[in-house]
């Protein structure tokens, strides 16, 4: 079983979605993520565990983009082969057997139109064990506060890439402090810095995906 397991992460880590996608090349043939997953559920393994050892892969990969040891190519082909293995496990988290660390409500504000980064955040996040909600791109600060005032104890990541929209990530860090004030806030985006973030009152800010990932373990701990 723990066989099992160790592939799955190498899967997850590796891209490998299932016996017939061609990438990685060195995993040509060989079983992926979504046969692997259903093998592990059908030889009795928890879903917790199978979820696990997804995130570890997830970790992994989310690391090695920090050091830049890998691109946004490899990276999305590990998110899509999370995914997978979330269509087996979809199940057992609506039943409550297997549980979400939290809900993570992100989005580009309102002016801003790019999306990669966001994207790329939303899917680690997921991948690591959080429910996601994807508002997209040019949301507006109205838009996250109905998003949060029906997501109680939702953590909320703002994105920009461009100056002239940052106003808006602190329009909407201000609106959801007042209303929501226990909210955790997280910012991020090529622009965006540490000193900024504090300076609008987030509670925090990511570089990169796995930044955000340590960052929403710490404050949901």
């Amino acid at each position: 079983m723990e066989k099992l397991i160790e592939q799955l992460s190498i899967c997850i880590e590796s891209g490998k979605i299932n016996r017939n996608s061609g990438y990685p090349p060195q995993l040509k043939g060989q079983d992926g993520a979504d046969e692997i997953a259903r093998q592990a559920l059908e030889s009795g393994i928890k879903p917790s565990g199978i979820l696990e050892g997804c995130m570890a892969g997830m970790q992994r990969i989310g690391e090695r983009f920090g050091r830049n040891e890998v691109f946004v190519p490899e990276l999305l082909m590990a998110a899509k082969a999370m995914n997978t293995v979330m269509e087996h496990l979809k199940p057992y988290f609506q039943t409550g057997e297997v549980k979400r660390r939290g809900v993570f409500v992100v989005g580009t504000v309102a002016g801003d139109l790019h999306d990669i980064g966001k994207k790329l955040v939303a899917m680690v996040v997921e991948g690591n064990g959080w429910e996601v909600i994807d508002l997209g791109v040019d949301v507006s600060t109205e838009k996250f506060m109905e998003t949060v005032g029906q997501k109680p104890g939702c953590a909320v990541g703002l994105s920009a890439l461009l100056t002239t929209t940052m106003v808006n990530m602190e329009k909407t860090v201000k609106f959801i402090r007042d209303k929501y004030p226990q909210t955790k806030i997280l910012v991020g985006g090529a622009p965006v810095t540490l000193n900024y973030a504090n300076q609008i009152g987030a509670d925090g800010y990511a570089p990169d995906p796995q930044g955000a990932v340590h960052l929403l373990d710490r404050l949901a701990s």
